[in-house]
């Protein structure tokens, strides 16, 4: 309803099993039916302006534009939304926001009803929709394979070499060529691959940020432990816990990852953050050359439970099966013990504090849990 009230131009309601599953039909109609009964009953789609002339309202839109401003401004002056991007600032200024909020949440200064305020004292599980990701993949490879068994391959390949031929000269429409190369049913893959033969691959810069997650919350109980028991662990292992933070598969969703990155640091780790996309052996090897004590596998495309036991089984291929994994995430309670039979130490779900899973952490490293 506050978006509509805010002009929103669209609006997707979230399940309401959206944080620890993929949505089951039951939660979707839910969440769409609170779209429709919004838009049917009342009547705020109606009016342009409901909240004209509100004071607060007014001064919350005032507040909004001027410090909107001050982003356009700085992003100006860097020369653009193109070379900023390039620059990573539009990022880090999203991810300093998130670490913040983050704390205040952790710390209880911002509530979340059924997060740090109100929780019952034993949630009661809720059906979920469980997908198995082998065998969707397997059927995916099958239909690839079928389609490029039966389409003209030869058109197919034209159209990709134009596509090349567009990225390298300029000239032409390089959406309009890619449509024409998926009706001849080139795969996303192929188009994607054709571009990169010119352009190359996008890589994200990678930057973290400190200090913005323990100004919010070094005061709290939970912080400070983690820090005493970092330093406990530096003084015995002679350095600082090393973690390094994991995205695997194709979850691309990594604020998460990077807020727990931050709280990390302001613990007193020492923090390596993987990029996007890497499979379990990439991730496994970073870990092992960057001699890791701890392998935090973040998840929120339910892909848990296919790619954390490759990545501790590439870790064992390596010989270095004393590197801990854990897990975060979008992690329902029901795959928990799946995950631990496969050799995670430590699980943190949704709601978890940042500061209360790093000392969590260090208890497992220092043999104190």
């Amino acid at each position: 309803m506050g978006a509509a009230l805010g002009h929103t131009q669209s609006l997707h309601t979230n399940a309401l099993d959206e944080a620890i599953a993929l949505p089951t039909d039951f939660s979707a109609r839910i969440a769409r039916n609170t779209q429709i009964y919004i838009q049917e009953e009342t009547y705020i789609t109606k009016e342009i302006d409901p909240w004209a002339g509100s004071y607060y309202v007014e001064w919350l839109t005032n507040e909004l534009a001027h410090k909107a401003w001050e982003h356009i401004q700085e992003i100006e002056k860097l020369g653009g939304m193109a070379k900023a991007i390039e620059t990573g600032i539009p990022k880090l200024r999203i991810e300093e926001a998130a670490a913040r909020t983050q704390a205040r949440i952790d710390s209880g200064k911002q509530t979340i009803v059924g997060v740090n305020k109100y929780r019952l004292e034993k949630e009661a599980p809720i059906d979920i929709l469980e997908i198995d990701n082998t065998a969707v993949r397997e059927s995916q490879v099958a239909r690839i394979v079928e389609l490029k068994g039966k389409r003209d391959e030869a058109a197919v390949q034209a159209a990709l070499e134009a596509i090349t031929k567009c990225v390298e000269t300029k000239e032409g429409n390089l959406l309009d060529l890619a449509v024409k190369a998926a009706h001849v049913r080139a795969t996303l893959g192929e188009i994607s691959d054709a571009c990169e033969k010119i352009a190359g691959r996008y890589k994200a810069v990678i930057r973290t940020i400190s200090g913005v997650y323990s100004s919010e919350n070094k005061q709290s109980d939970d912080f400070k432990k983690a820090t005493e028991l970092c330093e406990k662990f530096a003084k015995r292992e002679g350095r600082q816990p090393r973690i390094m933070i994991a995205k695997m598969g194709q979850d691309g969703h990594d604020r998460g990852a990077k807020v727990c990155a931050t709280g990390y640091a302001d613990c007193g780790f020492d923090v390596d953050m993987g990029p996007l996309f890497q499979t379990p052996a990439e991730a496994a090897r970073q870990a092992v050359e960057n001699d890791v004590h701890v392998l935090g596998v973040s998840s929120l495309a339910a892909g848990h439970k296919t790619l954390v036991p490759q990545v501790i089984e590439e870790l064992k291929k390596l010989g270095r099966e004393d590197i801990i994994v854990i897990a975060g995430g979008v992690i329902p309670a029901q795959d928990y013990d799946f995950l631990y039979q496969a050799g995670v130490a430590a699980i943190f779900g949704p709601g978890s504090p940042v500061s209360r899973s790093a000392w969590q952490i260090l208890e497992i490293l220092l043999g104190e849990e």
